[in-house]
């Protein structure tokens, strides 16, 4: 807790120990997903929806399955305690009242476990909304009124793609940050800008490629995406990728690679490595590299991903043949 009154004055000079404290409360601000003083756009939280994402899904399977609690005896009872019988309970206030409930009439109700059904509602509806999908703008409509991915609840924008509709070669990032947030457009920041200057020097620009994320909202903080987001944005990405239809299919960055190909392994064991990825019909050819966030720490790891970019332009001249 931080003591007010042990802060400086308007116009003092700040002391080391308040300096650290308020530096330490504004990271902690910025980890939390405040990163701007004001948005674009003003919201009218009063007349916003108050109800949560995800309110569309059959909540039935999870309301009806109730936690019953047991007595001592082994008999089934409701848990429907007075206040003062709650405090009875081990933990409570020794000075409570022992006020035990009333057996319901009949015979003992069957312990039934509780199994919340929204996260597959949420899956299932995700890969019913993708299938509808004919178009990108299909894809996108679908993305705007899903209501599965709590991401959305955070994020400003829906971040879905930039280049070409239809291009040879897609390439898949991990997730949305704050300035593709604030686009609504993926690699737009500092790694976007080192991307583009990748893919120019392969002889690529913005309409050659078919840009796209991991997931379509950035998580708040920046932080690493649930594996319920993850799987809820899985079958609109895999959509995509069978509307783009590319030739080539370029993944950046151990999150994306991880999910998309299923597997554990760390980037730089199995970047460079040709596989294939099995979408519907489709079966495309599938490369993963490093994210060019790391190359701006790692300078001297472009020479892996510049082979890499090599790697794939050879695989699209073959493939065009």
């Amino acid at each position: 807790m931080v003591d007010l009154q042990t802060l400086p004055d308007k116009g003092a000079d700040m002391a080391d120990p308040n300096r650290l404290i308020l530096t330490a409360a504004l990271e902690w601000t910025l980890a939390m997903g405040a990163d701007a003083v004001v948005a674009d756009v003003a919201v009218d939280w009063l007349a916003a929806d108050a109800t949560a994402p995800g309110r569309d899904f059959d909540l039935a399977g999870a309301s009806e399955a109730v936690v019953v609690a047991h007595d001592r005896d082994g008999s089934a009872m409701p848990d429907t305690y007075s206040t003062a019988a709650r405090s009875a309970r081990p933990g409570g206030a020794s000075n409570a009242p022992q006020i035990k409930p009333a057996r319901p009439a009949g015979p003992p109700a069957p312990l039934r476990k509780f199994t919340a059904s929204v996260p597959d509602g949420a899956i299932a509806a995700a890969k019913a909304a993708a299938r509808q999908a004919t178009s990108l703008e299909d894809l996108q409509r679908s993305l705007t009124t899903f209501e599965g991915c709590s991401l959305k609840a955070t994020a400003k924008s829906v971040c879905f793609y930039r280049g070409a509709a239809q291009a040879p070669l897609m390439v898949i990032g991990d997730t949305p940050g704050r300035d593709e947030d604030m686009e609504g457009r993926p690699f737009v920041g500092p790694a976007g800008n080192l991307l583009d200057r990748i893919l120019a020097a392969a002889g690529w620009t913005e309409n050659d490629v078919h840009i796209a994320n991991l997931i379509y909202w950035r998580p708040p903080g920046n932080r690493p995406p649930t594996q319920l987001e993850l799987d809820s944005c899985r079958p609109f990405l895999e959509r995509q990728i069978e509307l783009v239809s590319p030739r080539a299919l370029l993944i950046l960055g151990q999150a994306a690679a991880k999910h998309i190909l299923r597997t554990d392994e760390p980037i730089l064991k199995i970047r460079g490595r040709w596989q294939t990825l099995a979408i519907g019909d489709l079966n495309v050819p599938v490369i993963a590299s490093l994210h060019p966030t790391y190359l701006v720490r790692t300078p001297i790891a472009k020479r892996q991903v510049w082979l890499d970019i090599l790697s794939v332009r050879e695989v699209l001249k073959g493939r065009s043949t």
